[in-house]
């Protein structure tokens, strides 16, 4: 898809990794698919934080962390806005999950391999949460760093300020600079600092929000079909 076209155009264009510096991935639903279901068991644990926090019933508790999310982002931005929560407790006790439902990746191993230019993990979770899916994944040495919610001082993508502080961190030019995600609207701030921008297709109504604006720029179905068409092995991304 070339820039500024809307999604429901077909006529995509291959995206030329020779014009690519830097390549920011978001890491949950993004560098492994949807389907492995890993954020059910960080969001059964979210629930069960806030019901014993707040002492409520298990339905009380979800809603609220459904509320929390919809009105901050994520629902630690919530917690912490509105209630005082401190973070640390709070992503230790939602990242500790079972990673095993994530597969190794051999396939991913060899496009990031592949990919020429840096690349970085720009995540709403934890560096160790991270770390650990990326190790189990196998992928961990393809990444330079990774710029996650503390990092960004609790602030969520897609508030545009931890957009800035990774660019001015890291020394990003935003024009040489790809950003990958699940999350349709996050990638909004990135196509403003003048990003190229992929979205993973997904057919949850929270990722999909953003999906028909014009600053998505690439559609892909998972992040394996878009590298192969980056790296010219040959599968489109639709």
């Amino acid at each position: 898809m070339s820039v500024n076209t809307p999604l429901s155009q077909t006529n995509i264009r291959r995206l030329d990794p020779a014009s690519v510096e830097t390549w920011l991935f978001d890491l949950d639903n993004t560098l492994y698919p949807a389907r492995c279901n890993l954020f059910v068991q960080v969001s059964a644990r979210m629930t069960e934080f806030i019901r014993a926090h707040f002492k409520l019933d298990h339905e009380p508790a979800r809603e609220l962390q459904r509320d929390l999310f919809r009105r901050h982002g994520t629902t630690l931005r919530g917690l912490m806005t509105e209630h005082g929560v401190a973070p640390g407790a709070f992503l230790d006790y939602v990242h500790d999950i079972d990673v095993m439902a994530i597969d190794p990746s051999p396939r991913l191993d060899d496009l990031l391999r592949a990919l020429p230019g840096r690349k970085l993990v720009f995540t709403n979770g934890s560096v160790p949460h991270a770390e650990r899916v990326m190790n189990r994944l196998g992928v961990t040495h393809h990444f330079d760093s990774v710029f996650d919610i503390v990092a960004a001082d609790y602030v969520p993508k897609p508030d545009p300020r931890p957009y800035a502080q990774l660019v001015e961190i890291a020394g990003i030019d935003p024009t040489t600079a790809v950003m990958v995600e699940d999350m349709a609207k996050n990638l909004a701030p990135a196509a403003a600092l003048g990003m190229q921008t992929v979205w993973l297709r997904t057919e949850h109504d929270w990722a999909r929000d953003g999906a028909e604006a014009s600053h998505v720029h690439h559609v892909a179905d998972d992040v394996l079909a878009f590298l192969e068409t980056v790296v010219g092995t040959g599968r489109d991304s639709r």
